[in-house]
């Protein structure tokens, strides 16, 4: 899945001229944490974040500190290196620019203009809908050595018993570099049948780990 699939196309935005009022005013109205700041050609020059606000309006100013405040430009508090996308960029790639800079929004740029934004609560909500957590079923997660074909011998079990699969994740063993993790969501809500059927044919399962399960 693409960028472009799951961003807000209609983005909402100030300049950095606009004072800290007026952004406090779009972002309470429309619910929203996150405010790119655009110049008159539609780039992106700064970002402006709930947190950021707050962190200058302290509780204790008195009246005429509090109005000075919230006059000033959006430029004294914005952010000015901002991380952005790509609309043809992949969600797991920009799962990682999440991850690795902290951030709680993604502004999208095409040919050096604004036309779109991601939030981390977009990006969960993508990830939910693609590994299928959000859909009756149960999870299932074998150990099988890290070598080629596995996955297609372990997706055949399912495709025997005409198991539908939501989703399949792989991660590597974090004990043993030669076995990996395969995470099943399948469309099943009795997973012992499954189970059963993946011991019978060779497979480690770790979950579930269910008593009574022959070994």
């Amino acid at each position: 899945m693409i960028v472009e699939q799951i961003m807000t196309k209609d983005v909402l935005t100030l300049s950095p001229e606009d004072n800290v009022k007026s952004a406090l005013a779009l972002m309470r109205k429309n619910n929203m944490r996150h405010l790119p700041l655009v110049n008159n050609e539609k780039e992106v020059v700064g970002l402006v974040t709930e947190r950021d606000i707050k962190s200058t309006l302290p509780s204790f100013l008195k009246e005429e500190e509090l109005k000075e405040h919230l006059s000033a430009p959006l430029s004294t508090i914005m952010t000015k290196n901002v991380v952005t996308g790509h609309p043809l960029d992949f969600v797991e790639e920009v799962a990682v620019l999440f991850y690795d800079y902290k951030i709680g929004c993604l502004p999208i740029i095409h040919d050096r203009k604004l036309v779109g934004i991601i939030t981390s609560t977009d990006l969960l909500h993508t990830m939910v809908e693609l590994t299928g957590a959000n859909k009756p079923g149960s999870q299932l997660e074998i150990r099988v050595e890290n070598k080629t074909g596995v996955l297609y011998e372990a997706a055949g079990v399912f495709r025997k018993h005409h198991v539908n699969l939501h989703s399949v994740l792989v991660y590597p063993d974090p004990d043993d570099e030669k076995y990996q993790i395969l995470v099943f969501r399948v469309a099943t809500i009795n997973p012992i049948p499954m189970i059963e059927a993946l011991k019978k044919e060779g497979f480690e399962v770790l979950w579930p780990n269910l008593p009574g399960i022959s070994s």
